[in-house]
């Protein structure tokens, strides 16, 4: 098992993530704000683009509780992971920042999208 954390900023506002590949699967914890905690889950398994048989793309499932909006975030990141990793992939998130608006929280998912390039480029070769 390989461990590893990360961060990102824009603003106010910051990310963090703990990677842990296990096996040939890829765990992706990501928490932030004032109130860290787990909001969603998504899980991602790379499959032959169905437009395209000869690139991968991924199939995902999200599990949400109630009044969290983390969803966005684990479906996207788990998906682009998978697909280009070709790996198993999980996410779980959990970010909270009060009275948060739509700029705030299109910040949140640039950071995490960034958050997701690292992760490749760190994964290129393992």
């Amino acid at each position: 098992m390989f461990t590893w954390k990360i961060s990102e900023k824009e603003g106010d506002l910051e990310v963090f993530a703990q990677v842990e590949v296990i096996g040939d699967d890829l765990l992706v914890i990501l928490w932030g704000g004032t109130e860290p905690h787990i909001g969603a889950i998504g899980m991602a398994q790379p499959r032959p683009s169905l437009k395209d048989p000869r690139t991968m793309s991924a199939t995902s499932s999200v599990f949400t509780f109630l009044g969290h909006k983390e969803d966005i975030v684990v479906k996207e990141i788990s998906e682009g992971l998978a697909s280009k990793l070709n790996r198993k992939v999980v996410v779980v998130a959990g970010m909270h920042w009060e009275g948060l608006q739509d700029e705030g929280i299109g910040g949140v998912v640039r950071i995490c999208r960034r958050i997701k390039e690292k992760v490749l480029q760190k994964m290129e070769g393992i």
